[in-house]
Order: C-alpha cells, then structure tokens, then sequence
C-alpha cells in the first residue's frame, strides 16, 4: 500500500523493499538510501533494532510506519522523521515528504559548505584561516524545527515558528 502511495511522487525511487530487519541492515548498509519508512514489527529485528543495527554507519533518514500508535514517543526518541499510522492517508504522506524534501535539502547544503571548506582550505590556506576555525557555518541541525506535543494521547508535530508561548505546570508543558 505504502508502495503505491509513493508511486505519484516523481522524486521519489524505491530502491528495495524488505521482509525483515536482518533484509533492512544489510539493503541500508548496500544501497545508502537517503530515506527508509521502517515498520515497527517485523520478523527478526523490530524497527527500532534496525535504527541501532545502523549506528556505525550514517544512518539514512526514517520515517516509521505502524499501526500502533503507543510506538510514537519511542520512535521520535529513535530520531525518526515522522511516525505515519496505517493505513497511510495520501495527505499526511504528502505532508511527510515535503518535510523530508527540505530536511535533504538542509543536510546536502550543510554538507556543500563542509566540501567548500576543505577546498579552501586546501587552495587558500591563509583564506581558510581567516575564516577562522571556530566559525561553524548555519546548521540545519543546531536547533529544532519540529518538536512532538502529545495531546490526549496522540502525538502532533508542531513548527517552532508557530508556537507563541510555552508554560510550565510541575512536569507538564
């Protein structure tokens, strides 16, 4: 079903399909995906033990897909992207997509400007030192964009930009 619902979005290619978590690791590990949705229980390794299973290496994006929603906080504290419930409606995955179309875009730009760096570094040594070793270009990931709220049991994901106050009530936000 996930399989069809990807199908009208044009920039995105499935490079493989797996049964299990062992399948997962090693297509991951081969293919270097940009992107994984990852279901929580599969056979052998469940989804969460196929996120640790790729702590050596870097891992790809996730986005998890369950029909069970008391995963969600575990997954959001896995660093998944998103946490999509079966059956799959059309518009959160379109939702989904856009966001991980610019998270890509932040990380190919952070890394852009790592490259450029070492050039410089490289071609003007002197330029490179101006510039000053502890001068950290814009990150994408200093800061959150998103932050989980959970509300009566559900989890939404909320645009910082958007939120205008925050109060404390003992542990609760």
């Amino acid at each position: 079903g996930l399989q069809l619902r990807l199908e009208p979005h044009e920039d995105v290619e499935i490079v493989d399909t797996c049964s299990n978590g062992r399948e997962a690791i090693r297509s991951i590990k081969t293919h270097k995906p940009d992107l994984v949705f990852l279901d929580i229980q599969m056979p052998g390794f469940d989804g969460f033990s196929v996120v640790q299973g790729l702590m050596e290496v870097e891992p790809p994006l996730f986005v998890f897909v369950t029909a069970y929603s008391e995963h969600a906080i575990r997954a959001f504290e896995a660093n998944a992207e998103d946490y999509l419930m079966k059956p799959v409606e059309e518009d959160r995955l379109a939702a989904t997509l856009d966001r991980i179309r610019q998270r890509l875009q932040e990380k190919r730009g952070a890394e852009e400007v790592d490259r450029l760096r070492e050039v410089l570094a490289e071609v003007a040594p002197e330029a490179a030192a101006e510039m000053g070793d502890g001068v950290e270009a814009p990150s994408a990931n200093r800061f959150e964009k998103m932050i989980n709220i959970k509300d009566r049991g559900q989890i939404f994901r909320v645009d910082v930009d958007h939120i205008e106050r925050i109060d404390a009530a003992g542990d609760y936000m």
